[in-house]
């Protein structure tokens, strides 16, 4: 089965009944977390397993689960364990709270099939390959590098991506981290959020 259903994929999210019956399903409606019934000032889409590469959708682990269109807290419930599971090497971009629709994670195997320019490419490959020392938060072995706006405010800053100090975290932490920013933005309409997937990658925003 290549793959997974609603009830399957997302045993613990409360799902409204009205997007996940026969009609949401024959019109290829994604379902809804509950908490988006009487509208939310914060939602996204959420599609763990599936890359688009220049709008065509790939499948990146299998058994793939389906979208789904979640609140904050439902997608921080979902994402912050796997996040903190995963073995991946990250290199972490905070989005701009006001501007951004997308956030997602390109793996390095993907970088130029999705379009990346090539030095931002080589400057995220460095980046990773450099990836040492420890988690700022609890000194186990660092797999994430945070950088944050501030040092970082486009992927046209190559120099600046070289350069900024970032901070390290472990899997755990830096799960918290992303889910940390992602909660400091007020208000958001999200397309597009993954899980991430291979060695490593970049989690980057549009």
């Amino acid at each position: 089965m290549s793959r997974l259903n609603v009830d399957q994929a997302y045993p613990g999210i409360p799902i409204r009944p009205r997007s996940h019956n026969w009609w949401a399903r024959l019109m290829r409606w994604p379902a809804e977390c509950i908490h988006l019934e009487n509208g939310h000032h914060w939602m996204a889409t959420f599609i763990p397993d599936t890359l688009y590469l220049r709008g065509k959708p790939r499948l990146r682990r299998k058994p793939a689960r389906p979208e789904v269109s979640v609140c904050f807290d439902c997608l921080t419930g979902l994402l912050e364990p796997e996040l903190a599971a995963c073995p991946t090497r990250v290199v972490a971009f905070e989005p701009d709270g006001e501007n951004f629709t997308q956030y997602f994670f390109l793996g390095t195997e993907d970088f130029a099939a999705a379009g990346l320019r090539s030095e931002v490419a080589a400057a995220i490959l460095t980046r990773l390959e450099e990836l040492d020392g420890e988690c700022s938060d609890c000194g186990l072995s660092a797999t994430w590098l945070w950088i944050s706006r501030r040092e970082v405010s486009s992927l046209d800053q190559t120099e600046r991506i070289l350069a900024s100090p970032g901070g390290l975290f472990c899997a755990k932490h830096g799960a918290a981290k992303l889910c940390e920013a992602l909660g400091q933005v007020a208000e958001a309409n999200l397309f597009y959020v993954n899980a991430p997937y291979g060695n490593s990658g970049a989690y980057v925003w549009i």
